[in-house]
């Protein structure tokens, strides 16, 4: 790094680097994207100028009408975007700017389809839709001065996206930022008014400050004067203010993919005026596709709030439910002050009566969508079905509604694909089944494999095939639908209502087994809590057996690789005697390989259970010293 007069050239951390060679040689086919980020980065400075102005109104520096200006130089290649908003210092730009979006510069890269538009509604949701300005560029040069700092404050900032940057200390007399983009050669399209209004109409129309023009208006009369006018542009009103009788649905889509920093369109949207105890508005979509940190504790986006159509921020906790995070939009509230911070948003009544009203006119927008178009809820739910789960365990009180809208895989058709509904199971419940069944296990084949399925597919009793690793965390807050309980079928004892004749053969198995049963306690009484004849399998030789409120094997497992200590607790082994290897342990005169098939038999059990062996070796020197007494 030189400095010289306050002049620093930094590099690009790697990543940025293969960002900015992506920007420029791979998103080609959607360059207009550069001009849509820009004047958003620039209206989101101007909101969070207008809610900092609130408690210090000297930010305005006597110049309080807060716009945005799109001009272009033919002579220069140069098309320049500014605001008066509230601007950056030159740490804010190094950090904000030189090294992007941290965190986010990875995970788009890793997100990169290769497919282009694919790829281009990624740029905004990763937080670095200033570096699609080298899409067009060849050189970019970035003017600024924080609001409520000295003239001297000003920075430069500099880079043609190869490699390095340059950033200086300027004079600038006013506040805001001001982004130069000197275009590539053949970009000279980006030099015409037509273009830029046709853009700025198409994707920045429902922008709340007015994005202004120059329009040249030519002399009527021979030897008048040209005059030059600012024009504005876009409507420059809040989308969310107007009646929607006068909103077209192209103007709710763009303004969608402003405040979602989306480039696909919403599966759909939710326009509502509530007056009463307490008044707001709410502009709530729900996106068709999953942003990138869904699953991360603190996510980038979440719903803007705003008093009096001012933006004061943009929460994720307060103003809907975590399992609803997906859900993008404004809420505009007449009831708060306009001082409220985060943590006075933490036990709000407003904000209770808000977040409850929001939540269920999105879970009727998700019911109405069943009903209408179960194709496009199928698409919602790949996308965003693991979260929902999480609502019967967060939200009590629309539990039922939210049952209603999962969607599970199900030994019905032992598909992977999650689109059956409990509804759909208890339809097709037999006469005198009075449970809904499921097995969880750590993958879609681990479930439909499982061995605890035999009894059931034989009697074609449908069992829902729970993978996903919050199903667990569900089951143990959903535990009935509809009247009918939730049932793990490898828990506790299972009870299916036999005939006498089955019970009468099952009494047999068990009386005929009980010098077995009791040897094989004996060899196992450190593993398990019991040993019992099975009703359960049918061309299995055992299975293992949790006790009703025990974690299933495989989340155990995950648990315990994750550092968490367990309470201790032993499972119960269930033999079937009917199968060859059950009969020939039982005929077994050695103590010592006795011993030792009852250790294969608990540990392989446990294995298709998903459980963790703790002493693999030793299984594995079992296993082969049996197959070599079997090969003689």
């Amino acid at each position: 790094m030189t400095v010289s007069a306050n002049v620093e050239t930094r590099g690009f951390e790697t990543e940025v680097n293969q960002l900015l060679d992506l920007m420029i040689h791979s998103l080609y086919s959607n360059k207009d994207i550069f001009l849509r980020e820009l004047i958003s980065n620039a209206s989101d400075a101007c909101d969070k100028l207008r809610f900092t102005a609130i408690s210090d109104a000297s930010l305005y520096e006597e110049d309080i009408e807060l716009k945005i200006r799109v001009s272009y130089d033919k002579k220069k290649r140069c098309v320049t975007i500014s605001d008066n908003g509230i601007g950056m210092s030159r740490e804010e730009v190094i950090d904000q700017i030189g090294t992007i979006a941290k965190s986010g510069t990875r995970s788009f890269l890793d997100s990169i389809t290769g497919d282009q538009k694919n790829d281009a509604h990624l740029i905004g949701q990763f937080g670095v839709g200033f570096y699609s300005s080298f899409i067009v560029a060849e050189e970019v040069t970035l003017r600024t001065r924080k609001a409520g700092e000295s003239a001297d404050q000003g920075v430069e900032w500099v880079s043609t996206g190869k490699g390095e940057y340059q950033i200086s200390s300027i004079e600038m007399a006013s506040r805001g930022t001001e982004v130069t983009l000197k275009l590539r050669e053949d970009e000279d399209e980006y030099l015409n008014d037509w273009k830029l209004r046709s853009i700025i109409t198409a994707y920045s129309d429902h922008i709340d400050f007015p994005v202004i023009m120059e329009k040249t208006i030519e002399a009527e009369e021979e030897g008048g004067e040209t005059v030059i006018e600012e024009e504005t542009v876009n409507q420059a009103s809040a989308l969310w203010t107007r009646a929607k009788s006068e909103i077209k649905a192209d103007e709710y889509k763009a303004f969608y993919q402003h405040v979602a920093h989306d480039f696909e369109d919403p599966i759909d949207w939710s326009h509502n005026r509530v007056e009463g105890t307490n008044e707001f508005t709410s502009l709530l979509y729900i996106p068709a596709r999953a942003a990138f940190d869904l699953y991360e504790r603190e996510p980038r986006h979440g719903i803007k709030l705003y008093v009096k159509r001012v933006f004061i921020l943009e929460d994720n906790d307060q103003l809907m439910p975590r399992y609803l995070r997906f859900v993008r939009g404004v809420i505009d509230s007449n009831d708060l002050p306009l001082n409220i911070s985060r943590e006075m948003l933490q036990g709000s009544k407003v904000i209770d009566n808000i977040r409850g009203a929001s939540v269920k006119k999105v879970l009727g927008m998700l019911g109405k969508i069943v009903k209408k178009d179960p194709e496009k809820y199928q698409k919602f739910w790949t996308e965003f079905g693991k979260v929902l789960k999480e609502g019967p365990a967060e939200d009590f009180a629309n539990r039922e509604k939210i049952a209603k809208l999962l969607r599970f895989a199900t030994t019905h058709d032992d598909k992977e694909e999650q689109s059956i509904s409990l509804g759909d199971y208890i339809g097709r419940m037999q006469s005198d089944q009075d449970k809904i069944y499921y097995i969880a296990a750590d993958s879609h084949s681990a479930a439909k494999n499982s061995p605890h399925l035999e009894i059931f597919r034989k009697k074609g009793i449908e069992v829902l095939l729970l993978s996903d690793r919050v199903d667990e965390w569900l089951t143990t807050h959903l535990m009935e639908f509809d009247g009918k309980k939730l049932q793990s079928v490898a828990k506790g004892e299972l009870d299916l209502g036999s005939d006498e004749a089955s019970e009468k053969k099952l009494e047999e198995k068990v009386k005929s087994s009980e010098k077995l049963i009791k040897r094989m306690k004996a060899a196992l009484k450190d593993k398990t809590e019991d040993v019992r004849v099975t009703n359960r399998l049918t061309d299995s030789p055992a299975c293992i057996v949790l006790n009703e409120r025990d974690m299933a094997m495989h989340m155990q497992r995950i648990l315990k690789e994750a550092g968490h200590a367990l309470p201790s607790s032993k499972p119960v082994l269930e033999i079937n005697p009917d199968h060859p290897i059950v009969k020939k342990l039982g005929a077994e005169k050695s103590k010592k390989k006795f011993a030792d098939w009852s250790d294969i038999l608990f540990d392989q059990a446990l294995l298709a259970e998903g459980g963790q062996l703790e002493d693999p070796a030793s299984f594995v020197a079992k296993l082969n010293s049996m197959l070599v007494s079997i090969a003689r």
